[in-house]
This record gives C-alpha cells, structure tokens and sequence, in this order.
C-alpha cells in the first residue's frame, strides 16, 4: 500500500511521493530513527506488479483470520458438524434470542417484548443480551438450517471477524502487512475475546464495534465530511443494538479518539468575532457565514459540528434499543439496586492480568497462571510495552498507552483483588455496599447512564485496542531490524491465542424424543420445565432449570414458563409470583410441601388459567412429582432422563 500517505492515527493523509518515514503529527517532534521504514521495491521491477490488489488483499487476510478461528476456536466446528452445543444457560438464551429475531423479522413485530418466556407474564427484553442487530443480519440463516447452527456459526466466526477490524485499524497507522496482522490477530484471539466468543457471544459481537469506531473516527479526521460523520454515528449506534454495556467501550473509543481532534487549533476557517459580527447584523447575514464556514474541514466550526452529526445519528440508530431500555427500567423499578451494585466488585484480579493465557495449558509447560481468561497475556503486554518505548517520540503512542492504563484501571472495579484476597482502599458505602474511594471505577458507576454497567472487567476489552496497536508498531519494527527476534516472539504470542481447551459438557441441538409430541401440539400451550425459576443476573427466582429448556422452545414454538434474563424485571417478578400455581411450585422446589386440599385445588385452578399444556420433569424430586399430580396432571411418557406430565384429561401422546 501507499505508504507515504499513512501517518499517525487521526492525522491527515499525504499526498506526494512516498516518505522514508511516517510522518509526525504536527503536534511531536520528529520522528525517532528507531520508526519502521517502508519496504524498498525490488530493482528492475515496478511497486506493486505482481501484488494483489486491495480487494484481494482484503478478502485473503479476512479468509485466513476465519480459517485461523476455525483451529483456534475447535471444537466448535466439530459441535456445529455433529449439531451440538456448548450445555450452559447462556448458550441456550442465545439460541433462543436468535430464534426470536427470526420469529419477529418474519412476524414483522418489535423484539423487544416477548410473552414466550415466563409465559403468560411475559418480559420486557431491552436489558436482556438479545443482539437485535446480530439476529436480524443471521435471519436467513436461522430460517435455514435453525438457531443452534446460527449460535455455532457466530461463536466461530466472531475471532476471525474482530481481528479482521483490528486489522483495518492498524493499517491507519502501520506501514506493510505483518504489523496490521499481527496487531488483529493478538486483538481478535487474545484469551478475552476468545472467551467470550465461545461463552458470551454478545459480549464478543459488541466488540467488534470498538475497532470500527476507532477507524471511522480516524477517516473522519482525515478527511472531514457530513458522510464519514454519518457512518461514525452508524457504527456508534449500531454498538447498542447489539450489546449496551460494550457500546459503552464503543462510544468511550470513539470520542476518545475524536477529542484531540476537537481540541487541535484550527488551520484556518473564520474567526468566531466575524460569526459573531454577522449574526449582530441580520440571520441572514449569520447564515451566510456559517455557509462560508461550514466547507473549511480545519474550520473553528466544521469539527464540532460533524462531531454533532456523528452523536445525532448515533441516537437516532440506536433510539429503537434506548426505547426499550427506558421501558424495562420502568417494569424492573429499583428493587434490586443493592444487587446491581454488589456487582461492582467483580473485577479483574491481580496479576491474573498480566499472565500467561490459559491456552498455554495445553502445552503442558507448567507455567503458574490462575486459569483467568480476563488476561491481557504476557506476550501481548511485552510486545505493547516495547511498541511503546519505539514509539516514545509519537503523541499517538502516549495516547494509546493512556487509554490502556485507564481501562486496565477500570477493569479492577471498586475492590482489589490480589490472589485470593480482596482489598477495600478508602472504603465509603453506598446502598450498604463497600465501595473503594480510589478506583475510579466507583465514580464512573454514579455517573447518570452507567449504573446498569455492572461487570468492570468488561473493560478489559477497551484497553485490548491500545495494547494491540502498540504491539502491531512492535512487530512491524522487528521485522525491520530484528528478525530472528521477531519470530521468537510471534512464536510464543501463538502460544496464547485462541481459547483454552477443557471438557466443556455438550448438549444436543435436537431432542426429537422429548419434542416431537410437543411440536406436534398447534395449540398456544404454555411449557414448564421443572426445576422451574426465572434466572439472569439481577432478580432472580426459583432455582435454575435444564440448558436444554430454551433449546427446545425453539423447536417446538411454545410459550416458555421459564425465563433466562439479564435482568429479570420486577414487574415480571411479582406477576408470575401472583400465579398460585408457579408461587406454590417454587416452594415445593425449596421442600416445602404443606398444603391444603383447598390450597391444591386452588393452585390446580390457576394451572389451568395459566394454559399449561405440558411439563418436563427433569429432576428426581418425589415432591415435585406429588405436587403435580395434586393439581391436576398425570405422568405421560419418558424420554431419556425428562419425564413428561399432561394435564389429567388429555390424550396420552406416543412419546
């Protein structure tokens, strides 16, 4: 590529010949003779004959980073081969969320409320990991082959893609390829991320936003214009459609990187005085010089006002999730603040930040680590500390080593944690909790908007950017001037990637021996799973059900008793607490079992309102067992370890 027109991050391009070095923002001193330098063009052969294009050269760094995710995500693509899935109750909500947005994209219905969990009660959805945006794009995919291969296909995907926009953004600032390349792939496979992409996907798709903020913010600089402002704001907006707590990180990367941008003198562009002169005049004459004034891209006028445009459009492509948000508050109230803010203290622990990912397990090298995936890694950290110091005469470098420090701050939360310990420095309390008045995680959290940001080590994935920025300036220099050094380090730095093998217990997508009678059933019968509850983060109640429940839902199309929310929402709460029949169950549950004929006549009444249609049974509780046949429903068939009950009545289904 043209590496003459590649300077620092946010800086103009250049035009002209080719430099023997990037050029200076005009705020540093010059350049430091330790800078990479361009690659020279072979003798007798032109620059570039032979080499692919842009767009091919896109697509091959894109293909490798999928089939790299392919190996370093395994044995993921094994499951979606064999129809399997990761047996935990975030996968299953995952699942079941993809299947909704199908259902409402071919429904041409709002997602953002649905009465097919904690049915008949329903449950409003705008603070629940849903993924509206994620849904809608794998639609046609989930109409096809089904949610659990979409869910598959993300979780292998999602690495590929995030280093693949981590690539993008190097390439602003990096000469040559290896550089950007490595910068994605140390973003994209590091052990967070990498994590996250085969847990908590949402987490993973929402941060694939921070790196495209981060280039159209930089393209916005360099060269100023209504439509790059448009697609900043669209990137922005779009973060919060697809997970609110990283479009938080989002929104931070983006007006961290457009702030020295607004605050740099002006070039040119009219003084305020003669702004000021013209509207004492007439409005006329005002708008004729803002019309003068709008034009200059270095203009006192020009930069606050596209920062405007890029905020306007974020919160018009977001307005649908902001919506819903302010509707969940107002069904969940504040009954559970003191939960909320207990969650505060789950921060990163030192120094499980700084070793070693626990992919190197596998190895079998012995070294100590604390099986923490929220690590940075040691060879992303080295790498990032040596781009740092080789870069020490460039204002961006600084910049993004800020912005490293300041998220790993935030990462730590409102306590200490150092090895099994927890440290409370300056400690005040809010809500009866014990905060720590030196973190500043503890003041962020008061701040208007942020009190629903409750996992600080969520920020360890905005101080990702930086670090592998300054790793990729690392890598590019090494290749210059220290080759077999670089390869040491790109050795060990594979080490890392990927996500740490373990025997994580599967769940087949498709249970045609417990589904098939229940698909068969065209009825708006409500399902129950047994043990039954509604579970999340935030206000939970009964005990926690089977992976496989919302697993199932999806096959069948019926209305869920159960729920697996982000935040269960107090007004769902008391609604299915105000159902005899569910309140009464939750108790048998916790083996309290003292009730009346007229009590069980009564809970077996509001069964029947409720409209169950069925219940699978997945425990061996004989109080379970009893509690059902007293309100009204008999055993029915068995399949594998579910025993399936139907109200007394019905016809036997052949299971």
């Amino acid at each position: 590529h043209d590496y003459g027109t590649r300077g620092d991050l946010g800086q103009p391009r250049r035009t002209g010949p080719p430099a023997a070095e990037p050029g200076p923002s005009s705020a540093e001193p010059g350049p430091s003779s330790a800078e990479p330098r361009p690659p020279s063009a072979e003798p007798g052969r032109p620059a570039g004959r032979g080499r692919p294009g842009p767009v091919a050269r896109h697509l091959l760094v894109l293909c490798g980073y999928l089939a790299a995710s392919v190996v370093l995500t395994w044995p993921h693509a094994r499951w979606l081969a064999e129809h399997r899935l990761p047996a935990t109750l975030d996968t299953g909500s995952y699942v079941w969320g993809l299947w909704w947005l199908a259902h409402c994209v071919t429904h041409a219905t709002l997602p953002w409320s649905t009465a097919f969990q904690a049915a008949p009660a329903g449950a409003q959805l705008g603070l629940h990991s849903l993924m509206p945006l994620v849904g809608a794009v794998f639609t046609p995919v989930t109409l096809a082959f089904g949610p659990s291969v979409s869910f598959d296909v993300l979780s292998i995907a999602m690495p590929g893609l995030l280093s693949y926009a981590m690539y993008r953004v190097a390439r602003l600032w990096l000469p040559g390829q290896i550089g950007p390349v490595a910068a994605g792939g140390l973003f994209g496979f590091c052990a967070i991320l990498s994590y996250q992409s085969g847990t908590h996907v949402s987490l993973a798709a929402g941060a694939l936003f921070m790196p495209m903020a981060l280039e159209a913010a930089v393209r916005l600089q360099r060269r100023p214009g209504a439509a790059r402002a448009v697609l900043l704001g669209v990137v922005v907006g779009a973060s919060v459609l697809v997970d609110q707590e990283t479009a938080v990180l989002t929104g931070l990367t983006a007006a961290g990187a457009l702030l020295p941008w607004l605050l740099r003198p002006a070039s040119g562009g009219r003084p305020a005085t003669a702004v000021t002169a013209a509207a004492a005049r007439s409005p006329r004459a005002l708008a004729r010089r803002l019309r003068a004034a709008w034009p200059r891209a270095d203009s006192w006028l020009a930069r606050p006002l596209l920062a405007a445009l890029a905020a306007a459009t974020a919160l018009a492509v977001a307005s649908p999730q902001l919506v819903a948000i302010y509707r969940a508050q107002q069904a969940n109230g504040r009954p559970e603040i003191r939960q909320a803010i207990r969650g505060y203290l789950t921060g990163m622990r030192l120094p499980f930040m700084f070793e070693p990912s626990p992919r190197v397990t596998v190895l079998g090298l012995g070294i100590p680590h604390g099986n923490y995936a929220y690590t940075f890694g040691t060879v992303l950290i080295l790498l990032a500390l040596t781009g740092l110091i080789l870069a020490r005469r460039r204002l961006t470098a600084w910049l993004l080593a800020v912005l490293w420090l300041a998220a790993a701050a935030l990462a730590l939360g409102s306590s200490l944690h150092l090895g099994s310990h927890t440290y409370t420095p300056a400690p005040y309390l809010v809500h009866g909790v014990k905060l720590s008045g030196m973190l500043p995680f503890s003041y962020l959290v008061r701040l208007p908007g942020m009190a629903q940001f409750r996992e600080p080590s969520r920020f360890a994935e905005l101080g990702l950017v930086p670090a592998a920025l300054l790793a990729g300036y690392a890598v590019t220099w090494l290749r210059r001037h220290a080759r077999p050094v670089l390869a040491v380090a790109l050795a060990l730095g594979a080490l890392e990637l990927g996500q740490a093998p373990a025997a994580v217990a599967t769940m087949s997508a498709t249970m045609p021996a417990v589904d098939r009678p229940i698909q068969a059933d065209r009825s708006a019968s409500v399902v129950l799973d047994v043990p039954f509850g509604l579970r999340g983060g935030i206000g939970i109640l009964g005990h926690a059900f089977p992976p496989q429940t919302e697993v199932l839902a999806t096959a069948d199309g019926h209305p869920l008793a159960d729920a697996y929310l982000a935040r269960v929402p107090a007004q769902t709460r008391t609604a299915i607490l105000a159902r005899p029949f569910y309140r009464d169950l939750i108790d048998v549950q916790k083996h309290h079992y003292r009730w009346s004929g007229a009590e069980l006549a009564v809970a077996a009444s509001s069964a029947r309102r409720i409209g169950i249609g069925w219940v699978l049974v997945w425990t061996k509780d004989p109080d379970v067992r009893r509690y059902l046949t007293h309100t009204g429903f008999r055993f029915d068939y068995r399949a594998g370890r579910a025993l399936v009950y139907r109200p007394a009545g019905r016809p036997a289904s052949r299971g």
